[in-house]
């Protein structure tokens, strides 16, 4: 039995705690962690777990597990700027991390965090939960097979809509405490699709702006246009000013066009090469069928990941979704800010020497598009979660 500590019992937090739930021969919830305790007991009462242990700081259950208190696994919900702090001092105590998106604020905490899990020898993993949708899975599958020849441009579009108001959360809305605007707290999951599907870019060119939240300092819209080898473009919309919030992620091909939610496009070459008004059937068919024939996933979304993670532990192998994979996002993310503020072709790898390796230099860097002017402790009410891709 693994035993499960939750530190940040907000929105978020209940997928995991569902997830844990899902598997209550292979996992038990010890504890949970909030700055504000009221939410860890409703948390507790809600889920009707009377034995799980409440704190008010992550500080506090350390000294916990000092005492005795056995947790072997936590998951870090809260903000993106405790990341780090929490996750190495986790580590540090002998607990395994699974670490919410986006993995940090900067690459140089993200290299803090993989060198405290290699020092301790406990396994850190990001979540990446769309990585354990079967329409996702599906595209992967399907790149990797070749079917459809070379990508020669692939189209992400992180549209996600959110009022103005949003940014009135006391953590969010600013540099420092956020990290970033829709790039880093929205895009993050596209993001890591797409390197999953083809990999770091060689150069990253973007726009960033604040269109429609003048209470922010971060941006609420960015473009992003990816270089990779052969000539091959991808290109990123990261936003939450888009009505719909209509997701989705389209790779064009050199035999045919794939795209989550699933829609494919097989175009013949007529003598005068334009398009003819007919297909390739054949091709459309193999496609389908191939697609078809992929096994159903037993559990997806945040479940998926979370079984994945306690099966590693339980069997000693790597997690699906490393801490690498989470560095290699911000890093794309990183770039992305960096070609936007300084309005200039990034090259990657970004060094530790850029300015943008630590957040005290992307706080000098970076436009204050406005100032943030408001502060609230919480919000009630449903969030969203993004596209299921069907």
């Amino acid at each position: 039995m693994i035993n499960i500590g939750i530190i940040g019992t907000g929105s978020i937090s209940r997928l995991h705690l569902e997830g844990y739930l899902a598997f209550p021969k292979r996992a038990a919830i010890a504890a949970f962690c909030d700055i504000a305790p009221e939410k860890c007991r409703d948390q507790q009462e809600q889920y009707h777990l009377d034995g799980v242990k409440l704190f008010s700081s992550y500080q506090e259950m350390l000294e916990a597990v000092k005492a005795g208190l056995r947790i072997d696994l936590v998951s870090i919900c809260t903000p993106p700027f405790t990341h780090a702090e929490i996750t190495c001092a986790c580590l540090a105590a002998g607990i395994n991390v699974l670490v919410e998106k986006p993995m940090a604020a900067s690459l140089e905490e993200c290299d803090a965090m993989l060198e405290a899990a290699k020092k301790s020898g406990k396994t850190l993993a990001c979540v990446a939960q769309n990585r354990f949708r079967e329409p996702i899975a599906a595209l992967k599958k399907v790149l990797q097979a070749g079917l459809i020849g070379r990508v020669l441009h692939a189209q992400v579009d992180s549209f996600w809509w959110r009022g103005f108001h949003y940014y009135d959360l006391w953590w969010r809305g600013t540099w420092k405490t956020e990290g970033g605007g829709c790039t880093l707290n929205h895009a993050v999951h596209h993001i890591d699709m797409l390197l999953w599907m083809m990999g770091m870019p060689e150069k990253v060119s973007a726009v960033i702006c604040n269109a429609a939240h003048s209470n922010a300092e971060v941006e609420d819209i960015s473009v992003a246009i990816l270089q990779y080898p052969q000539g091959t473009l991808a290109q990123i919309t990261s936003s939450v000013i888009h009505h719909g919030e209509e997701q989705q992620l389209i790779f064009q091909g050199e035999k045919a066009r794939i795209s989550a939610p699933w829609k494919v496009h097989a175009s013949i070459a007529g003598p005068n090469a334009f398009p003819l008004a007919e297909q390739d059937e054949a091709l459309k068919k193999d496609l389908e069928d191939f697609v078809t024939s992929l096994p159903p996933m037993t559990y997806t979304g945040h479940t998926g990941e979370i079984e994945d993670v306690l099966t590693a532990l339980e069997t000693g192998r790597d997690p699906l979704i490393t801490a690498q994979d989470g560095r290699n996002t911000i890093e794309l993310i990183t770039a992305i800010y960096k070609a936007g503020s300084a309005e200039q072709t990034v090259t990657l790898p970004l060094t530790k020497e850029d300015p943008f390796y630590r957040v005290p230099g992307i706080l000098a860097e970076v436009p204050h598009f406005y100032e943030k002017s408001a502060s609230v402790q919480d919000f009630t009410g449903a969030i969203s979660t993004g596209s299921n891709y069907k």
